[in-house]
């Protein structure tokens, strides 16, 4: 049995993952971690997200579970993300991340990381939002500069990064697509008297409310017509089971950085 590492287990997005984990009959819990001062240490994750006893006590000791572990999943902060990664390298254990919101400088100490383990990033483990990815890059090279592109997502109100990770990468595969910098061409707001749309312009509109998990919209207006595309998430579940499957697909890699792509086999 392969044996998961799980940080942040017992927050929103880790709860989901470790049943995802204990649903899986070719994988077992093999650690389930938190950051310093949880009130639940030593409780069973089991007993913590509704599950039963698993036999696995959540800890902050990430080092202490790491040693013989195949895959760490983590979807926790950026700070927390490359705080983990250290102990990970050093183990030799291949980690999936999910987490968003990462500065240039967090992204090169990843890429320098992924030398020694592979690595899995990829601010969406769904695999629907990838097979749209996929599916931008045709629609955005076919439709080409003469449709404008706006991209609008939506998340539950305690989301703290904005745009969405997943708005993000939706705006870096069209601008790829089209032959865009990004950088250059992103529009992240609109207010009060401007001048008239830019040709090049990619809005990425972003709203928060509720507990929505993950609403995206990709929205391509043309002469005559406009053409969306929509993903909507209703569960983290969809997640969880992406990173499960990502983890899967790690056993036994070569060191590197890898994203959902390689893992569906959706790279030309």
């Amino acid at each position: 049995m392969n044996r998961i590492v799980v940080t942040g287990a017992a927050g929103r997005m880790g709860s989901q993952i470790v049943s995802a984990v204990l649903d899986a009959r070719d994988l077992k819990m093999g650690g389930a971690t938190e950051r310093k001062g949880h009130p639940s240490f030593g409780k069973d994750i089991g007993d913590l997200i509704g599950r039963g006893k698993v036999g696995v006590l959540l800890t902050d000791r990430l080092e202490a579970v790491l040693p013989g572990a195949q895959a760490m999943i983590d979807f926790t902060t950026p700070e927390g993300t490359i705080e983990h990664l250290g102990p990970a390298a050093e183990n030799k254990v291949p980690a999936v991340i999910g987490t968003t919101g990462f500065s240039k400088d967090q992204l090169d100490e990843i890429r320098r990381l992924s030398e020694r383990i592979p690595i899995v990033l990829a601010p969406n483990m769904s695999v629907g939002v990838n097979v749209l990815l996929k599916v931008l890059a045709v629609a955005a090279k076919a439709l080409g500069d003469n449709y404008d592109v706006e991209i609008v997502e939506m998340h539950h109100r305690l989301k703290k990064d904005a745009p969405s990770g997943t708005a993000i990468r939706l705006a870096q595969v069209v601008a790829e697509a089209l032959g865009r910098d990004l950088e250059k061409t992103a529009r992240y707001e609109r207010h009060g008297v401007m001048e008239e749309r830019a040709a090049q312009e990619i809005g990425i509109q972003t709203l928060r409310g509720g507990d929505v998990v993950g609403d995206h919209t990709v929205i391509f207006a043309g002469p005559g017509e406009r053409l969306e595309f929509i993903h909507r998430a209703h569960s983290r579940g969809n997640f969880a089971r992406g990173a499960v499957l990502a983890a899967r697909w790690l056993f036994g890699r070569p060191p590197g950085l890898y994203d959902m792509q390689d893992v569906l086999g959706l790279k030309q």
